[in-house]
Protein backbone atom coordinates (compact mmCIF):
# COMPACT_ATOMS: atom_id res chain seq x y z
CA UNK A 1 0.00 0.00 0.00
CA UNK A 2 2.82 2.45 0.80
CA UNK A 3 4.43 1.84 -2.60
CA UNK A 4 1.14 2.59 -4.32
CA UNK A 5 0.86 5.90 -2.43
CA UNK A 6 4.44 6.81 -3.36
CA UNK A 7 3.70 5.92 -7.00
CA UNK A 8 0.49 7.95 -6.96
CA UNK A 9 2.28 10.98 -5.44
CA UNK A 10 5.00 10.65 -8.11
CA UNK A 11 2.41 10.59 -10.89
CA UNK A 12 0.64 13.63 -9.41
CA UNK A 13 3.90 15.58 -9.12
CA UNK A 14 4.81 14.63 -12.70
CA UNK A 15 1.38 15.68 -13.98
CA UNK A 16 1.51 18.98 -12.09
CA UNK A 17 5.02 19.72 -13.37
CA UNK A 18 3.98 18.90 -16.93
CA UNK A 19 0.88 21.13 -16.62
CA UNK A 20 2.88 24.07 -15.24
CA UNK A 21 5.55 23.76 -17.93
CA UNK A 22 2.93 23.60 -20.70
CA UNK A 23 0.94 26.50 -19.26
CA UNK A 24 4.07 28.65 -18.96
CA UNK A 25 5.13 27.84 -22.53
CA UNK A 26 1.63 28.59 -23.89
CA UNK A 27 1.47 31.88 -22.00
CA UNK A 28 4.86 32.92 -23.42
CA UNK A 29 3.75 31.94 -26.92
CA UNK A 30 0.54 33.96 -26.54
CA UNK A 31 2.50 37.02 -25.39
CA UNK A 32 4.87 36.74 -28.36
CA UNK A 33 1.93 36.40 -30.74
CA UNK A 34 0.20 39.46 -29.28
CA UNK A 35 3.41 41.52 -29.32
CA UNK A 36 3.98 40.61 -32.96
CA UNK A 37 0.39 41.46 -33.85
CA UNK A 38 0.60 44.90 -32.24
CA UNK A 39 4.04 45.58 -33.72
CA UNK A 40 2.67 44.87 -37.19
CA UNK A 41 -0.27 47.20 -36.53
CA UNK A 42 2.10 49.87 -35.19
CA UNK A 43 4.35 49.61 -38.22
CA UNK A 44 1.40 49.95 -40.61
CA UNK A 45 0.06 52.94 -38.66
CA UNK A 46 3.47 54.62 -38.50
CA UNK A 47 4.03 54.17 -42.23
CA UNK A 48 0.55 55.43 -43.10
CA UNK A 49 0.87 58.52 -40.88
CA UNK A 50 4.36 59.46 -42.08
CA UNK A 51 3.36 58.89 -45.71
CA UNK A 52 0.39 61.18 -45.21
CA UNK A 53 2.64 63.90 -43.78
CA UNK A 54 4.89 63.55 -46.83
CA UNK A 55 1.81 63.84 -49.04
CA UNK A 56 0.84 66.99 -47.14
CA UNK A 57 4.28 68.43 -47.82
CA UNK A 58 3.91 67.67 -51.54
CA UNK A 59 0.40 69.18 -51.72
CA UNK A 60 1.59 72.33 -49.92
CA UNK A 61 4.53 72.66 -52.26
CA UNK A 62 2.25 72.31 -55.28
CA UNK A 63 -0.10 75.01 -53.94
CA UNK A 64 2.78 77.39 -53.38
CA UNK A 65 4.33 76.56 -56.76
CA UNK A 66 0.98 77.29 -58.46
CA UNK A 67 0.83 80.63 -56.63
CA UNK A 68 4.39 81.47 -57.77
CA UNK A 69 3.36 80.72 -61.36
CA UNK A 70 0.25 82.90 -61.09
CA UNK A 71 -2.12 79.94 -61.37
CA UNK A 72 -5.34 79.34 -59.47
CA UNK A 73 -4.54 77.61 -56.17
CA UNK A 74 -8.11 76.59 -55.28
CA UNK A 75 -7.74 72.96 -56.35
CA UNK A 76 -4.27 72.55 -54.83
CA UNK A 77 -5.40 74.06 -51.52
CA UNK A 78 -8.49 71.81 -51.48
CA UNK A 79 -6.28 68.75 -51.97
CA UNK A 80 -3.99 69.99 -49.21
CA UNK A 81 -6.96 70.36 -46.86
CA UNK A 82 -8.20 66.86 -47.69
CA UNK A 83 -4.78 65.40 -46.94
CA UNK A 84 -4.68 67.36 -43.68
CA UNK A 85 -8.04 65.92 -42.63
CA UNK A 86 -6.73 62.41 -43.25
CA UNK A 87 -3.47 63.15 -41.41
CA UNK A 88 -5.46 64.36 -38.41
CA UNK A 89 -7.41 61.10 -38.22
CA UNK A 90 -4.28 58.98 -38.66
CA UNK A 91 -2.59 60.88 -35.85
CA UNK A 92 -5.14 59.52 -33.37
CA UNK A 93 -4.27 55.92 -34.27
CA UNK A 94 -0.58 56.79 -34.11
CA UNK A 95 -0.84 58.16 -30.58
CA UNK A 96 -2.97 55.23 -29.38
CA UNK A 97 -0.39 52.69 -30.52
CA UNK A 98 2.91 54.48 -29.95
CA UNK A 99 5.12 54.83 -26.93
CA UNK A 100 5.60 58.21 -25.27
CA UNK A 101 8.70 59.24 -27.22
CA UNK A 102 7.09 58.50 -30.60
CA UNK A 103 3.89 60.29 -29.54
CA UNK A 104 5.90 63.36 -28.49
CA UNK A 105 7.74 63.33 -31.82
CA UNK A 106 4.41 63.06 -33.65
CA UNK A 107 3.08 66.06 -31.72
CA UNK A 108 6.08 68.04 -32.95
CA UNK A 109 5.40 66.87 -36.51
CA UNK A 110 1.80 68.08 -36.09
CA UNK A 111 3.01 71.52 -35.02
CA UNK A 112 5.34 71.75 -38.02
CA UNK A 113 2.56 70.50 -40.35
CA UNK A 114 0.26 73.23 -39.06
CA UNK A 115 3.05 75.77 -39.64
CA UNK A 116 3.33 74.46 -43.18
CA UNK A 117 -0.41 74.80 -43.73
CA UNK A 118 -0.34 78.39 -42.46
CA UNK A 119 2.46 79.21 -44.89
CA UNK A 120 0.67 77.55 -47.80
CA UNK A 121 -2.65 79.28 -47.07
CA UNK A 122 -1.09 82.75 -46.79
CA UNK A 123 -1.60 84.37 -50.21
CA UNK A 124 1.56 86.45 -49.79
CA UNK A 125 3.83 83.37 -49.61
CA UNK A 126 5.52 81.49 -52.41
CA UNK A 127 7.44 78.23 -52.54
CA UNK A 128 10.53 79.81 -50.99
CA UNK A 129 8.61 80.25 -47.70
CA UNK A 130 8.77 76.46 -47.16
CA UNK A 131 12.38 76.82 -46.06
CA UNK A 132 11.13 78.43 -42.86
CA UNK A 133 9.20 75.28 -41.80
CA UNK A 134 11.49 72.60 -40.30
CA UNK A 135 9.09 69.71 -40.98
CA UNK A 136 11.76 67.39 -42.40
CA UNK A 137 13.80 67.65 -39.21
CA UNK A 138 10.71 66.83 -37.14
CA UNK A 139 10.02 63.83 -39.42
CA UNK A 140 13.58 62.56 -38.97
CA UNK A 141 13.10 62.71 -35.20
CA UNK A 142 9.81 60.85 -35.58
CA UNK A 143 11.50 58.18 -37.70
CA UNK A 144 14.09 57.62 -34.96
CA UNK A 145 11.43 57.44 -32.23
CA UNK A 146 9.30 55.03 -34.26
CA UNK A 147 12.31 52.80 -34.95
CA UNK A 148 13.12 52.73 -31.25
CA UNK A 149 9.50 51.92 -30.36
CA UNK A 150 9.50 49.05 -32.85
CA UNK A 151 12.94 47.89 -31.63
CA UNK A 152 14.44 48.37 -35.10
CA UNK A 153 18.16 49.08 -35.05
CA UNK A 154 19.44 52.61 -35.48
CA UNK A 155 20.31 53.83 -38.98
CA UNK A 156 23.39 55.55 -37.67
CA UNK A 157 24.37 59.10 -38.46
CA UNK A 158 24.41 58.83 -42.25
CA UNK A 159 21.29 60.75 -43.32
Amino acid sequence: MATQIVTLVGVLIGALTSYLATATAERAKFRRTMATRWDERKLDTYIEYISCVKELMRASREALRARDQGQDTTEALAEMDAVEARRSVLFESFVLLSDEAAADAAHTVNQRAWDLLRVARDPTNGESALADVPLVTALNTLHDAARADLAIGSRGSGR
